[in-house]
């Protein structure tokens, strides 16, 4: 397989993306195809669908080896799954799925078609190898069960962002910042009230310490793109 597309959103790194697809709705992005793809006809009709499937590639969190169990965060980091039962990037196959609501299909862009998407999970630049219609019939079962994964459902911190702070952030992207830091962007299994972590969004690093149910932004500075980024990144 190769990429079609690949996508552009506000997570230059790993740290703080959104653990699913939908939690954070008010993220918004743009699908940007291949040269090799871009013929407006590959996407006749998609605007009639309100959601959409993404398969892509977890492009930063590729191993040469694979693990049978692996130990989701949301779980302390010290309970073994098998790895077929989680949402974990390290698999086999570095291979993702998310189901992202489509908001326009654009033919008039420089790079035109773009699809504009609003709730992913993806880091920007992340390979899209396909998109696909999500059909409610089939795709939508409202008995499912989900495991481990329920237990942190509705689970959000209170945010205090000083105006001051927000302000450095551009309007379009507050409400979408706020919802991230909400769903609580830190390792789960991270409890240090005096730690500090640096949060890469868009152009900015956002510094916060979280203490109890509430996450207090510090700082806000230029974001500079590390030679080396992992989920660590995270200061003390």
């Amino acid at each position: 397989m190769k990429p079609i597309a690949h996508i552009e959103n506000d997570f230059p790194t790993k740290f703080g993306i959104p653990r699913q697809s939908g939690r954070v709705e008010a993220l918004k992005a743009r699908i940007i195809f291949e040269p090799e793809y871009r013929n407006a006809d590959a996407c006749r009709g998609l605007e009639e669908f309100s959601h959409i499937w993404l398969i892509w590639e977890f492009s930063e969190a590729k191993r040469t080896k694979w693990s049978p169990t692996v130990r989701p965060p949301r779980l302390g980091g010290n309970v073994r799954k098998g790895v077929f039962a989680t949402r974990s990037p390290f698999r086999p196959n570095s291979i993702g799925l998310s189901c992202v609501k489509l908001t326009k299909v654009s033919l008039d862009e420089p790079d035109s078609p773009v699809i504009f998407v609003e709730g992913a999970d993806l880091m920007n630049g992340t390979p899209i190898f396909d998109i696909k219609p999500y059909i409610p019939y089939a795709d939508c079962h409202p008995e499912a069960t989900g495991s481990f994964a329920e237990f942190v459902r509705d689970y959000h911190l209170n945010v205090e962002f000083p105006p001051h702070l927000l302000e450095k952030i551009p309007p379009e992207s507050r409400e979408a910042l706020m919802a991230v830091l909400a769903d609580d962007p830190r390792p789960a299994y991270q409890n240090d009230p005096e730690r500090s972590y640096g949060m890469p969004f868009g152009d900015k690093d956002i510094h916060f310490r979280v203490n109890g149910d509430t996450l207090r932004v510090h700082d806000v500075t230029d974001f500079v793109k590390k030679q080396q980024e992992s989920a660590a990144d995270c200061e003390k």
